[in-house]
């Protein structure tokens, strides 16, 4: 287990304190909660630049990390559902372009790094969730996160062509 890997997997310990803080009525609560799920997504950002820059990249790593970002997006989002702060087909959407990759990508011989259309929609979605449980009194700002949310559904929903359309191609 290299150095990149075990920052992978670290972000899974956040997991549960994300769990915890959104479902608690206190601001601040909630507000560590924000803080938790953002040093998360910047991890995943720094362990794919060390497995670069240490010459880390091992098929392990592009199989985790991609886990790792589905656990800690699809577990707020189903919250959030629970929460009725987002629309379940939105999630569910997003869930059904994450089993159909998912299920493409065992049948590869060699398993690909995320491009840049799996990139934006991590980040968005990371984004459109941070916005959603960040707890402003500002009346408008839930709406800013349900369009931030769908925006995230959209570059969802694109990512997942772009891996399939090429794949189909070859067929």
């Amino acid at each position: 287990m290299n150095l990149p890997n075990s920052i992978t997997l670290s972000r899974l310990l956040g997991l549960p304190v994300v769990v915890y803080c959104l479902y608690s009525n206190s601001l601040t609560v909630r507000w560590v909660g924000v803080a938790v799920l953002l040093v998360a997504a910047l991890t995943d950002w720094r362990d794919g630049y060390l497995a670069r820059k240490l010459n880390l990249v091992t098929d392990l790593g592009k199989f985790l990390d991609p886990l790792v970002d589905k656990l800690l997006i699809l577990i707020p989002l189903l919250i959030l559902i629970d929460l009725h702060l987002v629309p379940a087909i939105g999630v569910c959407l997003i869930l059904a372009r994450e089993l159909t990759i998912a299920g493409w990508r065992v049948g590869q011989s060699q398993v690909s790094g995320a491009n840049i259309w799996g990139k934006l929609k991590t980040v968005s979605q990371i984004i459109a969730i941070a916005m959603i449980i960040t707890p402003l009194s500002i009346e408008s700002w839930h709406f800013y996160g349900l369009v931030a949310f769908w925006l995230s559904v959209a570059f969802t929903l694109i990512s997942g062509l772009i891996y399939l359309i090429p794949a189909k191609a070859q067929i």
